[in-house]
């Protein structure tokens, strides 16, 4: 059989009706002919054809009741039936119409208009379908459209971290230091986060901040690494003059970097963040940071929260040029850089939660 072929029923209590319509249709269709309404039933058990011709005037069940029962199954409810009859009745037609058929076509046909009007019959029929599909598809999209997004959204933020995270981390294996530090500071800024939250401190400030991309930006603080040289990151002693400016470039080469980035992107906020942590995480409240020397709250809140997280993480964990130092002295140091170093209410917040910092240092492992 044929698969590519639509399958007809032609359903007529008279053999030689039934012979002729195969004789003109088994050309284009797989045709069955059966001779009762009662047959076509038990036939629908088996078969669903895409389209039934079924005799008006048959005994025992006439088209009418069987196209009832036809469309009474939900399996065979969808299966256009056109009626087939050697009257010419408005009343009958009208009948069948109601009843759930598609067309009436008067015995005996003309082959070529049987065949015309069962393709364009079989055409709707299956244009119908389609557009069935295509309505369960929209719908199934729109009521799906949240979670959709959701979950391309989580995807894209996913392989975005992932990217940022391995950018990072090979920046910091420039100098001895693996993706640990990357993942503390990214935990410090969270830490301060929730408790600036908790108190209020800076609350207009933090509440403005989209905090997931803050996490994610604080990545790149350190990336303008990449443009100093192996020798001086890995450097055991004391860095000269030279060198030490050298290292001081990485702020400003980082902000490059993240504006280049900028002009290739429609990301701005993502970048903002990241920008201003390369920037700004070596500025001092009393001005004698660097690059720019900003003052007090002329430096952005988010490189005076990365300027606790850095430099607390650089006391307690080794260096090329030092040893580690124990938690408590790094409070102790963080604590006397209160006004000079670090924002005031900053540092009395790390004072509240340096616990926190420490058992953040303890889990994350270079």
């Amino acid at each position: 059989m044929d698969k590519q072929r639509k399958t007809i029923f032609l359903v007529d209590d008279d053999m030689t009706n039934l012979t002729i319509g195969k004789k003109a249709l088994s050309g284009h269709y797989n045709v069955f002919t059966l001779n009762s309404g009662q047959v076509m039933l038990d036939m629908l058990e088996n078969l669903m054809p895409d389209l039934i011709l079924l005799d008006v005037n048959m005994p025992e069940m006439d088209g009418y009741e069987a196209i009832q029962r036809l469309k009474s199954n939900k399996d065979s409810v969808h299966i256009p039936v056109i009626f087939l009859t050697a009257l010419s009745d408005e009343t009958m037609e009208l009948k069948g119409l109601s009843l759930g058929a598609i067309d009436y076509i008067t015995k005996p046909f003309s082959t070529p208009l049987l065949l015309k009007r069962l393709e364009v019959h079989l055409l709707v029929e299956e244009q119908k379908r389609e557009l069935i599909t295509q309505k369960r598809e929209l719908l199934f999209l729109n009521n799906n459209l949240e979670q959709i997004v959701d979950e391309k959204t989580a995807t894209v933020v996913e392989l975005k971290d992932a990217i940022l995270s391995t950018m990072a981390e090979l920046v910091e294996y420039r100098d001895e230091i693996t993706g640990g530090h990357i993942v503390r500071t990214q935990r410090y800024i969270k830490a301060l986060m929730d408790a600036m939250k908790d108190s209020g401190v800076y609350a207009d400030e933090v509440n403005a901040l989209d905090e997931e991309l803050v996490l994610q930006s604080c990545q790149l603080h350190d990336v303008g690494k990449i443009a100093v040289s192996d020798a001086i990151l890995n450097k055991p002693g004391k860095l000269t003059f030279e060198e030490f400016e050298s290292i001081k470039n990485h702020t400003s080469f980082g902000e490059k970097v993240i504006l280049r980035l900028k002009e290739k992107t429609m990301d701005s906020d993502f970048l903002d963040y990241a920008r201003i942590f390369a920037v700004a995480h070596h500025e001092r409240w009393d001005g004698s940071g660097y690059p720019q020397g900003l003052k007090e709250e002329k430096i952005p809140l988010l490189g005076r929260m990365m300027a606790i997280g850095d430099v607390y993480d650089a006391l307690v964990e080794p260096r090329p040029y030092k040893s580690a130092l124990p938690h408590e002295k790094a409070v102790s140091i963080i604590l006397e850089g209160k006004g000079s170093h670090f924002d005031p209410l900053l540092a009395d917040l790390f004072e509240k939660i340096h616990g926190e910092f420490e058992k953040i240092s303890a889990d994350v492992q270079d």
